[in-house]
């Protein structure tokens, strides 16, 4: 009954607020809305739901640059990155892997990190996520697919600029996970037309945290080697996070492990069974050292660490299992008919998180922004993606990026990726990266000592927010 969408009248919000950013008080006010799609009689069949912050002591707009912001999924709200780290309020971060669960009540705080000294914000639940509804089910292919999804959110950035006159203003957008997907397909196709009509946005820049631009025919097909080769580094970083093998740092470790893995590990998944004897046992006891799998794995597995199976094992002997989304984050190492029942794809961070963010999205987000007495649940996850049109017309998405940042010569490209992220691995975004034709003059790559979300915790908020404020500003986010 929460979801019935055959009676439907859009909603509007605003509210007022000031918060003190690198040590000045900033006055704002919130516009929460929704951005009505309709067929041609007339009829809404699905609606955008966004949540703008405009700083508001602000003369000159065509100077005050705004920033686009999404999570991905395909079929996931804005939740994270509004309550995480953009909002001008957040969780308050703990120890990343505590014993236990966090339970309620859950401590949040003014995110003294956001960015709204320098830009103004806007935060998208788009279509069939978080506040956004597909309210015809029959159109639903208008809305679930890369390109669909990506005109749907250049559509809404249209009517955004003009009810708010801001197409002079320095446009940015910041994407995660399945949202560099759809960051770099909305900059691709803003700039260079889609088959039936061109919408002529550029943007000054894009951050993506957690990448999925592949060079693959869509999102998750990039893989185009060897996959053990390409989740390699974000292994032995897992390995050096928990049981520290060496006395380098992560980046140390990761750089040396890169290397083998590039080199000495790839020829040795292609020689396969030729590789014999004094040889085969060199690799044996290199992989062993970086990644922290056992000899009897590496034997069943004929050399080959996949990326599921290593998180049950780079902590066996601890008893424990790692996340997939933040591998530093552990749960108990299921066996037997437990492991049956839960599958390695039970992920311990999104049990520990997504009851947390949702609690202080809407317990302490939504009341600031005059969100209230709402009769529309908030829905954080949908799973679209398994239904998902993942084709794009003759390009993959880090072609649709080539080309938005080719035609538009100054615009700049920031990478954010964790180290210890197993869902979206740095290794793939290096791989992507040496065979995309990017301008990588224009192009800057940061590995964070984080999971999936880079900002998943205090001193990682705030490194994170750091290089974005510099990036924005139009200096190298990564000095």
């Amino acid at each position: 009954m929460l979801l019935k969408t055959d009676v439907f009248t859009p909603s509007r919000f605003t509210a007022e607020g000031e918060i003190e950013l690198r040590g000045k008080k900033i006055p704002y006010h919130t516009v929460c809305e929704d951005n009505v799609f309709y067929d041609d009689e007339g009829k809404a069949i699905a609606s955008i739901f966004s949540y703008s912050y405009f700083r508001s002591d602000v003369e000159d707009k065509k100077s005050r640059p705004v920033m686009f912001c999404f999570n991905g999924g395909p079929g996931t709200s804005s939740m994270m990155v509004h309550a995480g780290f953009l909002g001008t309020k957040r969780i308050k971060y703990g120890e990343v892997d505590d014993i236990g669960l966090p339970l309620p009540p859950y401590e949040s705080c003014d995110n003294a990190q956001c960015l709204l000294d320098i830009a103004d914000l806007v935060i998208i639940d788009p279509v069939g996520t978080g506040f956004g509804r597909l309210l015809d089910e029959t159109k639903k292919d208008m809305f679930y697919g890369i390109e669909q999804d990506a005109e749907a959110i250049l559509t809404f950035i249209q009517k955004w600029l003009a009810k708010y006159n801001r197409w002079q203003s320095p446009k940015y957008m910041c994407g995660e996970s399945y949202g560099c997907t759809r960051a770099s397909t909305v900059a691709g196709i803003g700039s260079a037309g889609a088959s039936d009509r061109a919408y002529s946005i550029a943007f000054d820049g894009l951050i993506l945290i957690g990448n999925t631009v592949t060079n693959g025919d869509h999102f998750g097909a990039g893989k185009m080697v060897y996959p053990a080769v390409l989740a390699f580094p974000t292994l032995a970083a897992t390995h050096w996070y928990h049981n520290h093998p060496s006395e380098q740092t992560v980046e140390e470790f990761v750089a040396e492990a890169k290397q083998f893995a590039d080199t000495e590990y790839l020829l040795a998944l292609y020689q396969g069974e030729r590789l014999q004897g004094e040889a085969r046992e060199k690799i044996m006891e290199k992989v062993m050292y970086y990644t922290g799998v056992s000899r009897e794995y590496l034997i069943k597995r004929e050399l080959v660490v996949e990326d599921v199976e290593f998180r049950g094992e780079v902590c066996r002997k601890q008893g424990k299992s790692v996340a997939r989304l933040d591998g530093r984050i552990t749960r108990p190492l299921y066996s037997g008919m437990e492991e049956a029942k839960w599958g390695m794809r039970d992920d311990p961070s999104v049990g520990k998180y997504d009851p947390f963010f949702q609690s202080v999205l809407e317990g302490e987000l939504f009341p600031k922004l005059g969100i209230v007495d709402f009769d529309r649940n908030f829905v954080n996850s949908h799973s679209l993606y398994l239904s998902w049109n993942n084709k794009i017309k003759g390009r993959n998405t880090a072609q649709c990026l080539c080309a938005a940042m080719t035609r538009v010569p100054g615009m700049r490209t920031f990478f954010v990726n964790g180290w210890y992220d197993i869902c979206t691995q740095i290794g793939i975004l290096y791989y992507t990266l040496d065979h995309s034709g990017l301008p990588m003059d224009r192009v800057f790559v940061k590995g964070y000592k984080s999971g999936h979300m880079a900002y998943l915790g205090e001193d990682l908020i705030q490194e994170l927010t750091d290089d974005m404020y510099k990036f924005i500003q139009g200096a190298d986010p990564t000095k």
